[in-house]
């Protein structure tokens, strides 16, 4: 850029001369010096050809009004082949000046900015086209946690039939038959995610993302810190195709989904921090297939336009195939649907509500039936029926015992879960913008599993099992809706009740109680930003058993956050 303003100053000192020069060689001279250099600066791109000619043009008429002024004012005539140059005054040049720079100013800010943008700022060529498809984002999560547990815990009250499962019976398990109860824990944990998204073609996205986490664990990605200097584990977790057809208006009426991806459900109940975990984690990512209509409702009101997305109704199907095995043919399958009402008023407030349902196929535990029922307590997997992962609170059954034919064992050596699990699910929430750029966010969400029989689960069990199978929550966040700035910030608190049998506890709310179902309390916390793409976060969980032998513990997570 010195070059051009070094050009754009001969310009106008050549401008200037013209009206200054005494003979008629040194005027053509500086004339067309003048117009290479205006010529030169059209050819650079500082300007284009219409400013140019208007330059020239005006210089051109500004000198000779000029000089037919003067020589109205000459009493005497030039001599014979003399030439008289008339001054140009300052206010002209003044006004050439600013003239141009105004001009200059827009076309060469437009210029740049589009050189820029198609030579990828001043280097052509450096990168190649497909790069610019590519979209790379992420997130990294410090976290220090303190779980406090309970007085009145007594040690031994519950077992933990994930460890019991993996490890080959309760015998092979010792101490690590029991979730710890008794024991405070402090640990730093952490989680770091890397996103790539790739435009496919018109409508067509294909996503990546890999993540810390624990592989058998599908409902946390966090690492805790304290390995011996050994390496994180970092896995694949969303791998999908996406497409999503838009109309004329640019409503996005349908969304198709493959492979490993988010939660395709709407889940009430605040959207600050995900929303409602009381069927879902957050963490969690769904393998299978989902698909989403949504329906335009902008004819019901014609207070809003066309271009308005925010008034629609929605319906959500997904399969998502849970456990394959060749050995069987009862693969183990999660079926979903879900209907919804997406509606935002003048005030901008907004509503939306949704009722679902899920169908787990397969996952019911299905006992061996050899006698004795024992089980290979080194090939954990020889059941199908055993599941992959547990984590708290769902009624169990025997699957087979430890021991063998000849020494049958009297302990279980793994478990399955003793109910089906049809679940509905309703949730809503109303988000109030009065208090703008503060909202107020009001969230339900209920959830029964409506697939608890009483009689078949006594008769896997042994005894009977009493029905124990809603779950609720409510939440109110207050803030910003979302903290990505300096002294931005929110806070929330929630209520849960969630009993033994009314989710899949595989899948729920892997914080709340550390994990799990039959448990209840309250959780209050909050968002403060602390710089751009900056923020902590603090929760406080209280929580109890509903059912059994007394098991609470507090909970508290700081944690600081970064988006880039």
């Amino acid at each position: 850029m010195d070059n051009k303003k070094q050009l754009i100053a001969l310009a106008f000192c050549g401008l200037v001369s013209v009206a200054q020069a005494g003979e008629k060689e040194e005027l053509l001279k500086l004339r067309n010096t003048t117009t290479n250099l205006i010529k030169e600066l059209v050819k650079q791109g500082v300007l284009t050809e219409k400013v140019a000619d208007e330059m020239i043009k005006k210089a051109e008429a500004d000198a000779a009004q000029q000089t037919e002024q003067q020589a109205a004012q000459q009493t005497d005539a030039p001599e014979p082949g003399e030439i008289r140059v008339p001054y140009v005054p300052e206010f002209v040049k003044d006004e050439i000046r600013q003239q141009v720079r105004s001009e200059l100013r827009a076309d060469v800010v437009h210029d740049v900015m589009q050189e820029a943008k198609t030579q990828k700022w001043g280097v052509p060529d450096a990168l190649p086209e497909w790069i610019s498809r590519f979209k790379m984002s992420g997130d990294l999560r410090l976290r220090s946690q303190n779980d406090f547990m309970a007085d009145y815990n007594r040690p031994g009250s519950y077992f933990d039939y994930q460890a019991i499962n993996q490890l080959g019976g309760i015998t092979a398990a010792g101490i690590n038959a029991f979730p710890n109860s008794t024991n405070d824990r402090h640990r730093f944990r952490e989680r770091l995610r890397l996103a790539i998204d790739a435009k496919v073609a018109d409508g067509v996205k294909a996503g990546v993302r890999l993540a810390t986490s624990n592989i058998p664990d599908p409902v946390s990605t966090n690492q805790t810190l304290g390995n011996t200097g050994s390496q994180y584990d970092f896995n694949v977790d969303r791998a999908y195709l996406k497409y999503d057809a838009v109309n004329a208006e640019g409503f996005k009426w349908l969304t198709l989904t493959g492979g490993r991806m988010a939660n395709p459900w709407y889940v009430g109940g605040g959207e600050f921090t995900g929303g409602s975990e009381l069927v879902w984690d957050v963490d969690l990512s769904f393998e299978g297939f989902a698909a989403t209509y949504r329906h335009s409702l902008h004819g019901l009101d014609a207070l809003h336009t066309k271009d308005d997305d925010k008034h629609s109704v929605f319906a959500t199907a997904g399969a998502f195939p849970l456990q394959e095995s060749a050995l069987s043919a009862n693969d183990k399958w999660l079926f979903g649907s879900q209907v919804g009402l997406d509606w935002g008023f003048e005030n901008q407030d907004a509503f939306k509500l949704a009722l679902a349902y899920f169908d787990y196929e397969n996952t019911k535990a299905n006992p061996n039936q050899n006698t004795p029922a024992t089980c290979d307590t080194n090939s954990p997997s020889n059941n199908l029926s055993l599941p992959q992962f547990m984590q708290f609170g769902n009624t169990v059954a025997a699957i087979c015992y430890e021991g063998n034919a000849e020494d049958p064992g009297q302990f279980p050596a793994q478990y399955g879960l003793a109910s089906d699990y049809n679940i509905i699910n309703a949730s809503a929430a109303y988000d109030i913008a009065k208090f703008a750029p503060h909202h107020i966010i009001v969230g339900v969400d209920y959830a029964k599993n409506i697939g608890f029989d009483s009689e078949s689960v006594q008769q896997l069990v042994g005894s009977p099992i009493s029905d124990a199978t809603n779950a609720w929550q409510v939440r109110v966040d207050f803030g910003w809706p979302k903290v990505d700035h300096a002294s931005q910030w929110n806070v929330f608190a929630l209520y849960k009740y969630v009993e033994r049998d009314a989710v899949f506890d595989a899948y729920t709310d892997s914080d709340f109680h550390l994990g799990g179902t039959n448990a209840k309390g309250w959780v209050v916390g909050g968002n403060y930003g602390l710089m751009k793409n900056v923020w902590a976060t603090g929760r406080w969980l209280s929580t109890d058993v509903i059912t059994g032998p007394k098991y609470g513990n507090d909970i508290l997570q700081l944690d600081l956050n970064t988006r880039f």
